[in-house]
């Protein structure tokens, strides 16, 4: 946060706050005698009429001094961070104030056309300390100091991808809250995503408490991106704040996307829009169609344990050892080696349970086939493209898999 400063005009050392947070200087300059000639007795000073040239004697008025007084007040132990710093001074104007919280941060502020309010631009933290700094014109400097309360419950935003990853082009900056999110809008407008080279970012509430954010289309090779999150102290739902404070960047690699036609049952994949490679694969069998529609690489594992009832298929298989698996849906859909299956299935017969099935090798340690290949050129990230397979296209929430959404949908689920 920046330090708001208004020109120091006297180099007057600190001096302490009353009790009851005022900065005035308080002591009054003495009256000024203004004593005139007189030749008669000191009762001729009353004689208004005569001409014996006597005159009145009078004090002068005194001199009002600059009352400087901060909210919250000087020795506020619990202060709100709901509400702005504001500084104000009486006979007088501000010639400088600076706020610095025991963080080190310091709250910019500005100043009233009068010269005689300084209201900061943003909120103090919470639960932090405040040495606020404020000298008048023609006056000391003078401190005070409050402390704001810590809040009481909490939340925080688990991002993906990771910071400073490298990611395919299909990689959606997702957001997943630990307490649900009532006000949305209060929350998006904390959040900001910016890309370089610059793109339109927008993003779209899946739940109250997932908010992804994307482009219209993919993002460009090359890209980088900057999460900022500004969460700290934003109330997301009633009596539950925000904690964090903080940027985050990612990068975006090389552009991979595979298309997988379960018609032909082939899988053709392309990188910076030149053909890589092309698979002969298996997909979901007729009475477990697989997911159409894209899809973006979520997890990547060398070796997993797949299980048919984790997914709701009772006892129907429990392989520990299936290779170079690749998430696709939170559902359960994966792109995979399989060294069980007959090598000739591969490009003929759609058997799977709903995955894809490439053809592999025991033990994930045999570069030479086709599921090691495919494993060995992708990154999380990447899209995946499910075409006639006889099932409808996968629901956006399904996984990382918003681009399914047309650029209207996905707008309109912005709260902003």
């Amino acid at each position: 946060m920046g330090v708001s400063h208004i020109s120091n005009r006297s180099e007057q050392q600190p001096e302490g706050w009353s009790r009851r947070g005022i900065l005035g200087v308080l002591g009054a300059v003495p009256a000024v005698a203004l004593t005139g000639c007189s030749s008669g007795s000191a009762d001729a000073s009353e004689n208004t009429t005569g001409t014996s040239g006597s005159a009145s004697t009078k004090a002068a008025p005194a001199v009002k001094q600059p009352v400087i007084s901060v909210t919250p007040a000087d020795g506020t132990k619990k202060a709100a961070f709901t509400s702005p710093v504001e500084v104000t001074v009486t006979d007088g104007t501000l010639a400088s104030v600076t706020v610095t919280g025991n963080d080190g941060s310091t709250l910019a502020g500005s100043l009233d056309e009068a010269g005689t309010t300084w209201t900061s631009t943003a909120h103090p933290y919470s639960g932090t300390k405040y040495t606020v700094t404020a000298q008048a014109e023609g006056a000391a400097a003078q401190t005070a100091t409050f402390t704001t309360k810590s809040p009481g419950e909490t939340f925080v935003g688990y991002f993906t991808p990771e910071a400073n990853s490298t990611s395919g082009v299909g990689m959606p900056v997702s957001i997943n809250f630990s307490h649900a999110v009532s006000d949305k809008a209060a929350v998006e407008k904390a959040i900001t995503v910016t890309a370089e080279p610059a793109v339109e970012i927008v993003g779209h509430w899946f739940s109250a408490t997932r908010l992804d954010f994307r482009p219209k289309t993919y993002w460009a090779a090359g890209t980088t991106i900057t999460l900022g999150l500004r969460l700290k102290d934003v109330e997301g739902s009633n009596g539950v704040y925000g904690m964090q404070s903080k940027d985050v960047t990612f990068h975006i690699g090389r552009a991979q996307i595979s298309t997988v036609d379960l018609s032909s049952k082939k899988m053709t994949v392309e990188r910076d829009g030149a053909t890589l490679a092309t698979y002969p694969v298996s997909g979901g069998d007729s009475d477990h169609t697989t997911w159409s529609g894209i899809m973006v690489i979520s997890e990547r594992f060398k070796q997993t344990r797949m299980e048919s009832s984790t997914v709701g298929l009772g006892d129907e298989y429990d392989i520990s050892d299936v290779p170079h698996a690749q998430r696709l849906t939170t559902s359960g859909t994966f792109i995979h080696g399989n060294y069980w299956a007959s090598t000739s299935i591969f490009g003929s017969q759609n058997t799977s349970h709903g995955c894809v099935g490439l053809h592999d090798a025991k033990g994930a340690n045999d570069s030479s086939v086709a599921g090691y290949e495919f494993y060995a050129s992708s990154t999380l990230g990447d899209v995946v493209i499910v075409e006639n397979s006889g099932e409808k296209t996968v629901d956006a929430a399904n996984g990382l898999n918003g681009w399914n959404l047309s650029w209207a949908d996905w707008t309109a689920g912005s709260a902003l």
